[in-house]
């Protein structure tokens, strides 16, 4: 397959021009201005050519919780939202606590073939927080654990856990909340587990990343880390970047004041954010009234992030673009993330000056569930493009 994107603005983490991308076989094979080529041309005229971009973080809530979100819609919310590159969490109905269940996600996901999707391993057996010998059999496909939804409790057992990751090359997941403080103070019980995670990686040497980091001292502890030269990575999400405790939506964690919301984008524009992460977590509008926490987020992650940061806020498009695309892929192992020859052609190509007002009953996710219903929001994207395959094209466009 040939493809001649042509007359574009080229964006990534390390460049921005005018000009030409030639695909050919699925990846980058040429980059330049005036190339000429006799295949499919895409115009990008007046457009903006991105990396497509990389979760560190999502629910599909396939096996088990269909109703809410599976792999065919979660795949689809995906690609409408820019994103050819998924890691799904591992609390779905059986826990991913098995290669069987790994290896039915995995292969799902290809036979859909819209995004390249790992599936994360849960830390310990069915997320009770105990067991954890169903490690000794994850096989090297396995690239990240964690219980996510919930903090890991006892000690002994995250440090065990740390301990077998690192001799299998795994990456842990941190989702920082202490059980104990969460019905006392969700800052508290994220601060804690913040700082016990860490600890643990330290002297474990096990490679971590702390998920949906949300307050300044969380922060702060993940800066000071990075600082000493621990293999220690970061994510946050974009409600948590564009919204603050004064939207009452449930998430978990909780939305947070101004002053934790103005610390972590300056830990952006500082370099120390690795990854803007969704937690996409799509609920039915039932299990949102009975206080289900999290958002379908996947879908509006790009223009959230880019109205906030790049236009209110003016961190570089370069920027955003490095911690939507490039390091997630990086972390992630994924020959993604960047517009150089050799590299996954996976793109999403984008109107910046586009300003519209998000629906979520247009949503491809089965969950509606979000903050930003009716929120007006800049850049939209037009088009995603999967191994220079077309795999989304934005309807409205053609109207």
């Amino acid at each position: 397959m040939e493809v001649l994107i042509k007359n574009v603005r080229v964006v990534d983490f390390a460049q921005s021009f005018y000009g030409d991308v030639y695909i050919y076989a699925g990846k980058i094979f040429e980059i330049g201005k005036s190339i000429c080529k006799d295949c499919e041309v895409i115009d990008g005229k007046g457009k903006v050519l991105l990396p497509s971009f990389i979760d560190m973080h999502a629910h599909f809530r396939e096996p088990g919780f269909t109703h809410k979100e599976d792999i065919l819609s979660g795949s689809k919310a995906s690609v409408r939202g820019g994103y050819t590159g998924v890691n799904l969490m591992a609390n779905t109905n059986p826990v991913c606590s098995s290669m069987d269940t790994f290896n039915y996600v995995t292969e799902r996901a290809q036979q859909v073939g819209l995004v390249d999707a790992h599936q994360v391993v849960s830390i310990t057996r069915n997320l009770e927080g105990s067991d954890i010998s169903h490690l000794d059999s994850l096989t090297s496909a396995v690239k990240f654990i964690s219980d996510d939804g919930k903090g890991v409790a006892d000690n002994k057992v995250m440090l065990d856990a740390m301990i077998k990751a690192r001799e299998k090359n795994i990456t842990v997941i941190s989702h920082a909340e202490n059980p104990e403080m969460s019905n006392i103070d969700m800052r508290m019980a994220e601060n804690m587990m913040t700082w016990r995670d860490i600890s643990l990686a330290k002297f474990t040497n096990c490679k971590l990343h702390m998920a949906h980091v949300s307050t300044k001292e969380a922060m702060m502890d993940v800066i000071q880390a990075k600082k000493e030269g621990y293999d220690i990575t970061c994510e946050v999400t974009p409600h948590h970047l564009a919204l603050t405790d004064e939207t009452e939506y449930r998430v978990n964690p909780p939305m947070r004041g101004k002053e934790d919301v103005n610390f972590l984008i300056k830990a952006i524009k500082d370099g120390f954010v690795d990854a803007i992460a969704t937690d996409h977590a799509p609920h039915t509008e039932e299990d949102k009234k009975n206080g289900s926490p999290g958002i379908s987020g996947i879908e509006t992650s790009f223009s959230v992030c880019y109205t906030k940061l790049v236009k209110e806020e003016g961190i570089t498009l370069n920027k955003l673009s490095e911690i939507m695309s490039k390091r997630p892929a990086e972390i992630m192992g994924l020959n993604k993330g960047q517009i150089t020859v050799g590299y996954d052609a996976d793109f999403a190509l984008v109107d910046l000056d586009k300003e519209y007002t998000i629906n979520s009953e247009e949503f491809e996710s089965k969950g509606k569930n979000t903050p930003f219903n009716e929120k007006k929001v800049s850049g939209e994207i037009l088009m995603t493009i999967k191994g220079g395959k077309i795999v989304y094209t934005n309807d409205k466009e053609s109207r």
